[in-house]
């Protein structure tokens, strides 16, 4: 049974077929009869859904029946059509109660039949005067019900596909607001972590004591790395890119200078050779340009040759701040050249799998919140480098993106060694 809902709806869908109003058109002027009507026919209900009269008679779309005087019952239960060329001399019509009700002499109704099967209801034509119906007019009857057909089977598989694209949307929104949610809520045990391994440190003076202490904050600090890189990539997910506020930095070398000794003080082990000499101010996040330079230089040292100097510059030109990290090693494949910058994304021939591969992903959309653009290039003789470009801006040609975070205000740096831990925790 269907609801005035499911009528509203079944009247919707005829509408939305734009092929249907010349279809009445045609039935009409090839029969001669003088009303034509699509109708959604169940087994109380029948509901006209488009109508072309050129006699009045008072069907409107929406409008229905009495189910004792609709023709088209008869042709639902058999599923065959139905014509009356003369009703008052038919002998199985001439005591019908629609013809007499109202005053029909002629009627044409075939069946709307779906492809699964499913019955909609009747394509049918009608007049007050006799009518002749050849066997070419029925066929035409059946082909424009089955064109009728054929549309609202690919309505219904577009609203099904809709459907299916909203639930798989509404899935990835919520997992990615669990994975926010998670990231935010393990910062309050990993800071007690912390703190208790920084208590430890000043209380234990055995040498194999005091190693463990600095592993617990070594690992603490590998975590916050992570956090910080999934929770960017949920809130660059969520609200359509990472935000960053622009303000007027006039001297940037100080901020990247401190990226670089954060990462000699956390791995002693590596050389890091920089030649920071930026001689313009810059407007940028100077938080988010200190998170480019950590994950690149964090990249080149995971990735880079055991044993070799990795290399960062940062000038400027006249337009852009260039920022460049180096390192030598097994260049990466051509074919990933493409796919470096994509989220999840791990060099497969590098002898380490650590991290999640965000960081590299989260580098350019940084860059691309800057309007800026960021490469790469990697060959067995020259080995890897990458090269950030962002433009120096000024009030006039850059956009201050103000946004709040979907955790609250952006962490102002952390690194990818994950030394300001007290920060970023």
């Amino acid at each position: 049974m269907d609801s005035s809902e499911d009528s509203a709806r079944a009247v919707g869908a005829i509408a939305r077929i734009d092929v249907v109003p010349t279809l009445l058109k045609v039935l009409c002027d090839m029969t001669g009869m003088r009303i034509a009507v699509v109708a959604r026919v169940t087994e109380t209900t029948w509901t006209a859904c488009a109508v072309r009269e050129q006699v009045p008679f008072g069907l409107k779309p929406g409008m229905e029946l009495a189910v004792t005087t609709a023709l088209c019952f008869d042709s639902r239960a058999s599923l065959a059509p139905i014509v009356i060329e003369h009703a008052s001399a038919d002998p199985r019509y001439c005591q019908h109660a629609a013809p007499k009700r109202y005053q029909i002499e002629s009627y044409v109704s075939v069946p709307i039949i779906c492809t699964k099967g499913d019955y909609f209801g009747n394509l049918s034509a009608l007049d007050p005067k006799p009518a002749k119906v050849t066997p070419r007019i029925l066929s035409m009857f059946n082909d424009f019900a089955a064109l009728i057909a054929l549309q609202l089977d690919h309505q219904a598989r577009q609203e099904q596909e809709h459907r299916a694209l909203l639930d798989e949307r509404a899935a990835g929104e919520l997992r990615e607001q669990f994975i926010a949610i998670l990231g935010h809520d393990l910062r309050n045990p990993l800071h007690a972590v912390y703190a208790s391994g920084e208590m430890l440190e000043r209380k234990f003076t055995n040498p194999a004591l005091l190693t463990m202490a600095s592993r617990i904050k070594a690992n603490v600090r590998r975590m916050s790395s992570l956090i910080d890189d999934v929770l960017d990539f949920a809130r660059g997910r969520l609200g359509g890119g990472i935000e960053v506020e622009l303000t007027e930095v006039e001297n940037i070398n100080t901020g990247l200078e401190a990226v670089v000794q954060e990462l000699r003080d956390a791995q002693p082990a590596c050389k890091i050779i920089s030649d920071i000499r930026v001689s313009r101010s810059v407007r940028c996040d100077l938080g988010r340009i200190q998170q480019i330079a950590s994950n690149l230089l964090g990249n080149a040292l995971t990735h880079g040759q055991p044993d070799s100097p990795i290399k960062i510059s940062a000038g400027s030109d006249e337009n852009d701040l260039v920022l460049e990290v180096w390192n030598s090693g097994e260049p990466i494949p051509a074919e990933s050249l493409s796919k470096i910058f994509e989220p999840f994304w791990r060099n497969s021939v590098s002898r380490s799998r650590n991290g999640l591969g965000l960081g590299l992903h989260i580098c350019s959309q940084i860059v691309l919140a800057h309007q800026g653009r960021i490469s790469v290039t990697s060959t067995q003789e020259h080995g890897t480098q990458f090269t950030a470009r962002l433009p120096l801006g000024t009030t006039q040609t850059m956009k201050v993106l103000r946004r709040t975070l979907h955790n609250g205000a952006a962490l102002p740096y952390q690194s990818a060694s994950g030394t300001s831990i007290s920060a970023s925790l």
